[in-house]
């Protein structure tokens, strides 16, 4: 039998979680980490997003110039054919290259939207070095898959040898995980971590193995990172050390959101 009391709806003595409760409840330490330094620096609070998006669209409007298209491919395309000394010098630039077969609008919009909140939440270093961590997981993958062949279960063709491979989407995906379970909106993380195994299902391509290759080597910052936490002496956390996936006021159901 449901009840209302103080404006919540209750069931058999339990509270019934509403839709918007139930936003704070996944979502609402994540909001309340990014709105306080856009609130106070704006922008500027996110200067590795800017120069991120920034480089994206310039490289863009090179590639698609007649000049300009070689001079991107010889800077900031990866194959998996290629030397791996020359697949690591140009992996760092082609995560900002887009690719030429979908959007770029897509990719900018990635961009801002995920790495500013990573940005915003974990710092700008932090942000880096996981999306490089995802997008090398991805880019050392392809050279595996093909050794693998395409008839092995997580083998590629010899033919995607000669894909060019540049994007920012492996970093997104990284980057999407690690900050939803760090901040502990754990549904977040597995609805991502559904939608590329979907993905994959449904198109078996280079770039769906590699998302999946990318969420394997970011599970294991995960999975580093808590157990850096086991081993923090509690001295040190009383001084005020935050554990990655805690979910600030979940005692009272409401996390700490001032409107």
């Amino acid at each position: 039998m449901a009840t209302t009391l103080g404006g919540g709806t209750f069931e058999e003595g339990r509270p019934v979680r509403t839709p918007a409760r139930w936003a704070r409840a996944e979502w609402g330490p994540l909001y309340a980490a990014v709105r306080g330094p856009l609130r106070r620096r704006g922008p500027a609070a996110a200067p590795l997003t800017v120069a991120a998006v920034g480089l994206t669209a310039f490289l863009q409007y090179v590639q698609n110039q007649p000049w300009g298209y070689q001079l991107v491919q010889d800077v900031g395309a990866v194959r998996a054919d290629d030397p791996l000394w020359l697949a690591l010098l140009r992996t760092p630039l082609s995560l900002f290259v887009p690719a030429l077969d979908l959007p770029v609008w897509g990719a900018l919009a990635q961009v801002l939207l995920v790495f500013g909140i990573a940005e915003l939440c974990l710092g700008w270093w932090r942000t880096l070095t996981i999306a490089y961590v995802a997008t090398l997981a991805g880019t050392l993958y392809a050279r595996l898959g093909i050794t693998l062949g395409a008839h092995a279960p997580f083998g590629l063709p010899w033919t995607d040898g000669q894909v060019v491979d540049t994007g920012p989407s492996a970093a997104v995906v990284g980057l999407a995980v690690f900050v939803s379970w760090r901040y502990g909106a754990y549904a977040t993380a597995g609805a991502v971590t559904l939608a590329m195994v979907v993905e994959v299902l449904l198109k078996e391509n280079l770039a769906g193995k590699e998302h999946l290759a990318a969420l394997m080597a970011v599970g294991l910052l995960c999975l580093l990172a808590a157990a850096r936490h086991r081993g923090t002496p509690l001295a040190g956390r009383a001084r005020g050390q935050r554990w990655p996936g805690r979910r600030a006021g979940r005692g009272s159901g409401l996390p700490p959101i001032q409107s």
